[in-house]
């Protein structure tokens, strides 16, 4: 997995610019290339850019479309929340980003700005994107207007919220700092966070704050008169002048800008005079208001000058230009390098960078979440198209899912039944697709149906199997199906939503049969719960398996979690945690872990554990302090089918937790069996999952 970080922050006007610019500048000194990426950003304007990433992918040249490296507008996403969408939105911001990080080393994430609408949801959706994403965050936080407890207190409840969401946080950059409160800033928040978090202080640098001319231009909207080359000029402060020159000149100071009605002349060349003597400060421009451009002689004058200023005019009045030019918020934009060049200097100046760079470089995330398992299982379909055959072409739930899985072009597909059947069935059920886009076979009435009858003769005989025998067993759809799969005209196949488990396995077992050094066929489901995914084994196919097969259990299952991205920790569950129990079942789940230690000493494993140690990370260290699972465990393996497969259900209903599956591990082919109270959902991705698996088959 690819290296990311999400530099988040809880309030506007935090700075996060200068730690964006610094990292980005640090990471592009370590790793060959990095991405940056921004999922929601303020509206833009038609044909113009974000500032954000203008100014990031301007400055350092990166290979990246302005258009990629954002997902949604601010509007976009309350719009999309308040619908009810949120879903489709993370989804969207995942595909964006996966498209960007497949082309990179590392990936910087920028979070939101905390402006304009919708700033009470934004920390709450930064961190569920950061969790969506699975990457860890830095906290960038403001000091300005607060006092040292304020300041504290704020980080450690931002660093709580994403926390209680699991999002890991790295580092806190705390920014704005009066320079002499550093020191006590630095330690407080330290004392207020856990000792592997990096914490850093920037001192409030002032000239970051002030506004350039052509921030003023665009704030006030005014036109530029005079000194266009001069625009990135940066005002420290502002002056009306409505006195007399004579009284106005002692007020000027170093970087002001200049506010005054257009018809002051006086003042206009009192002030561009002043610029250009060494017995007064720097002016930064010169705004003129109520409408009034200077007369000819005066523009004359001025066009003369070795030196001038921007000089800008505006329609509104003196009072109102004012009260707009003091609410203005600077920003980082592209052209200005003198900002961008201060930044970076005070980032290496006051961040320990090597320091902050290792943590980045070695944080290693093994948790995947529902949508990112869910995006993962979609683009490795994908990436390798194959063919999978539903046989029951009678039921509504797996035509509604054929059509699903068509329109999305994921796998090829061949359904069982009668063509005009179908085709009547999808009409019924208000379904639009091409019928021509997905095979249908009516076994019986096949030109495969003489071979396969044949085939299954010439591989079942020696168990008294007879042609006519065959041939009624091959009008079966499973048996059809099952065939299908075994000659190598589907890859795979999906069944079970109207056959029991053990009509629906039955051939598969039959010639099909289990790979080699595989004894058991058994089942994961994939738990997608609200912030992770674990793997659930055996919830559908063994009874009431020995020691030897509950290992065999568990290291298909974890093998099939490491096939699908997942770093397996394995637990045993049982009624007991740890040495402390008694009796039969028990010592079966006891030798059962012992098994799994000996046969795989690669894998981390548990057991015997209770569901609450195995999952819960302060009960599981409470109660097995020294292991490696405890309290983090993603493969949890039932000791029968009747816990697994209650625990499953009660766990899906109760939770709204999606399951996946089951996934039948063991066969040389993928086959796999539905639940018959399965919904469309499950039939897609129990599809996906048979396609994932089919690319692994040799």
């Amino acid at each position: 997995m690819n290296k990311a970080i999400y530099i988040a922050t809880s309030e506007a006007n935090s700075g996060k610019s200068i730690v964006a610019l610094g990292l980005m500048r640090m990471l592009l000194g370590k790793t060959a290339k990095v991405g940056y990426f921004r999922p929601i950003i303020n509206a833009v304007k038609k044909g113009k850019k974000d500032n954000h990433i203008s100014t990031i992918i301007s400055h350092f040249n990166l290979d990246i479309n302005p258009k990629e490296a954002f997902a949604f507008t601010r509007s976009e996403y309350i719009k999309k929340r308040n619908e009810g969408k949120e879903g489709e939105v993370f989804d969207k911001i995942i595909e964006k980003y996966k498209a960007l990080e497949e082309k990179n080393d590392f990936m910087l994430v920028e979070g939101t700005d905390f402006s304009g609408e919708g700033t009470a949801i934004e920390l709450d959706a930064n961190i569920l994107i950061a969790k969506n994403l699975g990457i860890p965050a830095i906290i960038v936080s403001s000091g300005v207007d607060k006092t040292l407890e304020e300041f504290v207190n704020g980080v450690h409840i931002t660093y709580d919220s994403f926390k209680e969401k699991e999002v890991e946080v790295l580092a806190v950059i705390a920014n704005k700092v009066q320079e002499k409160n550093i020191a006590i800033a630095q330690t407080g928040i330290e004392k207020n966070l856990p000792k592997d978090v990096f914490v850093s202080v920037i001192p409030l640098i002032t000239s970051l704050n002030n506004p350039t001319i052509k921030e003023v231009a665009k704030a006030i909207d005014a036109k530029i008169l005079f000194g266009k080359e001069h625009i990135n000029n940066q005002s420290s402060k502002f002056i009306v002048g409505a006195m007399q020159l004579r009284n106005y000149l002692g007020h000027l100071c170093e970087n002001c800008l200049i506010i005054t009605p257009g018809d002051r002349a006086d003042i206009i060349l009192g002030a561009l005079q002043a610029n250009i003597s060494s017995n007064y400060p720097k002016i930064s421009g010169i705004v003129l208001t109520g409408g009034i451009t200077p007369e000819k002689p005066i523009v004359k004058l001025i066009d003369g000058l070795a030196q001038v200023v921007p000089i800008l005019t505006v329609k509104e009045g003196t009072f109102a230009v004012a009260n707009k030019i003091g609410a203005i918020r600077s920003h980082m934009y592209a052209e200005n390098k003198e900002k961008i060049t201060t930044s970076l200097n005070i980032f290496d100046k006051y961040v320990e960078v090597e320091k902050l760079n290792e943590k980045l470089i070695t944080f290693k995330n093994d948790s995947i979440t529902p949508r990112m398992f869910q995006y993962n299982l979609l683009k490795r379909a994908k990436e390798q198209r194959k063919h999978i055959v539903l046989p029951e072409g009678n039921d509504d739930r797996i035509i509604a899912a054929v059509v699903r899985l068509v329109q999305m072009d994921i796998v090829d597909i061949t359904v069982l039944g009668d063509l005009d059947k179908i085709a009547n069935k999808i009409t019924r059920l208000g379904l639009t697709v091409d019928i021509n886009k997905f095979n249908i076979i009516d076994p019986v009435n096949s030109e495969y149906f003489k071979d396969f009858a044949n085939t299954l003769f010439e591989l079942r005989k020696h168990k008294g199997l007879t042609i006519d025998m065959a041939e009624d067993l091959m009008g079966d759809v499973s048996y059809f199906g099952t065939m299908m799969v075994y000659k190598g005209l589907a890859d795979g196949m999906v069944s079970g939503a109207a056959h029991t488990t053990q009509h629906t396995i039955l051939p598969a077992l039959q010639f099909i049969k289990t790979r080699p050094g595989v004894s058991v066929v058994s089942s994961i489901f994939f738990m997608c719960l609200e912030d992770r995914v674990s793997v659930f084994g055996d919830c559908a196919i063994n009874p009431n398996p020995n020691s030897e097969q509950l290992a065999e259990i568990a290291i298909s299952s974890a093998d099939s979690s490491i096939n699908f991205g997942m770093d397996p920790k394995i637990a045993m569950l049982s009624y007991s945690s740890g040495a402390s129990g008694k009796g039969a079942d028990v010592d079966i789940v006891r030798r059962a872990t012992e098994i799994v230690k000996e046969k795989r000493p690669d894998l981390k494993v548990e057991g015997p554990i209770q569901y609450d140690a195995a999952v819960d990370i302060t009960i599981g260290k409470s109660k097995l302090p020294d292991s490696e699972v405890a309290g983090q465990a993603n493969v949890l393996i039932f000791p029968d089918l009747n816990t697994g497969n209650n625990t499953y259900k009660a766990v899906q209903r109760e939770t709204g937790a999606l399951a996946i599956g089951p996934m039948l591990q063991g066969l040389n082919k993928p086959v796999n069996d539905l639940s018959r109270g399965c919904t469309i959902d499950d039939i897609f991705n129990t599809v996906i999952l048979t396609a994932i698996q089919a690319q692994d088959i040799k």
